[in-house]
């Protein structure tokens, strides 16, 4: 059985989901590849490159920054989980002019697309808001510190569900970044200096990959299982509300891009960083397409 290592960047339902899909549906084992998952966040990029990677984000901005070959063989969505939630007193992206945001750090990838979306908005990152720079977890002390008042607003992840946390709190969601921005996040990409595109391995990591992305767009029930075992304050209702909303539009298998919106928006990137922007078809495949065919005709 061939082996390789995969390891996600980030945590919650965003980055892991569609990996936690294909294991638990047993599809590594169909496809005789070992994949051993493991914990990247706090890796190097030297040390990520040696196996596959889930956070698409994660490597574009070392393909920029770093001058790292990363290549993406397959990309599960383009609509990044993250929202911005205000406490009692904020009602709209408007109402964050000079108020606290906590947020992840400008140069990491949620960073740079929340600065992006505050652009949308009419606001300078750096002038118009009061940017709280903190290290992403499940985001719980954003939420003690939006009750207690310490923040008026907070860039949250998919560990929670934004909409039963306002519910709850009296909070308010004021954007979801998917809306607002579109760029390939999670899917399998891999240094080429270290893993060869042609690896058995990786070839049925993708086709495992392809496999859980159909489940997850076929079988509502099935995958509306998996979203409430992420979002486990979720009732069975809330957590088919979220499938709806932010999964089963785009979690999608086969799919391919549209290299011209993808370059605008990794132009978009490289701007807000202030480095030298990449042509996105040295970055992706765009071949979802060929491996989901191939796993269904072995």
């Amino acid at each position: 059985m061939d082996t390789i290592d995969l390891a996600y960047v980030g945590r919650g339902l965003h980055e892991e989901l569609v990996a936690y899909v294909a294991d638990q549906e047993g599809y590594f084992e169909a496809e005789k590849v070992h994949v051993a998952i493991r914990d990247g966040i706090g890796w190097s990029a030297e040390r990520l490159r040696r196996g596959a990677v889930i956070g698409l984000g994660r490597t574009l901005l070392s393909r920029l920054t770093d001058g790292i070959g990363w290549t993406a063989l397959s990309v599960s969505t383009d609509h990044p989980l993250f929202w911005f939630l205000g406490n009692a007193e904020v009602q709209s992206m408007a109402d964050l002019r000079g108020r606290r945001l906590a947020v992840h750090a400008a140069h990491s990838p949620p960073g740079a697309f929340a600065r992006i979306v505050l652009r949308k908005h009419g606001l300078d990152p750096d002038r118009d808001v009061e940017c709280v720079e903190r290290h992403p977890g499940d985001y719980q002390m954003d939420l003690r510190h939006l009750r207690d008042g310490s923040i008026d607003a907070a860039y949250v992840g998919s560990t929670l569900s934004p909409e039963q946390v306002a519910d709850e709190e009296g909070f308010h969601l004021l954007a979801w970044v998917g809306d607002h921005f579109q760029i390939p996040t999670v899917g399998v990409v891999v240094d080429p200096a270290h893993i060869s595109l042609d690896s058995p391995a990786l070839q049925g990591l993708v086709r495992a990959n392809q496999r859980a992305l159909e489940l997850l767009f076929e079988n509502r029930s099935r995958a509306v299982d998996y979203v409430a075992g992420f979002l486990d304050r979720l009732t069975r209702e809330e957590a088919q509300r979220y499938y709806e909303r932010y999964v089963e539009p785009y979690f999608l298998p086969g799919r391919v891009l549209d290299l011209t919106a993808v370059q605008h928006a990794v132009d978009t990137v490289a701007a807000e960083l202030g480095v030298a922007s990449v042509a996105a078809d040295t970055i992706y495949m765009n071949s979802s397409a060929k491996y989901e065919r191939e796993s269904r005709n072995p």
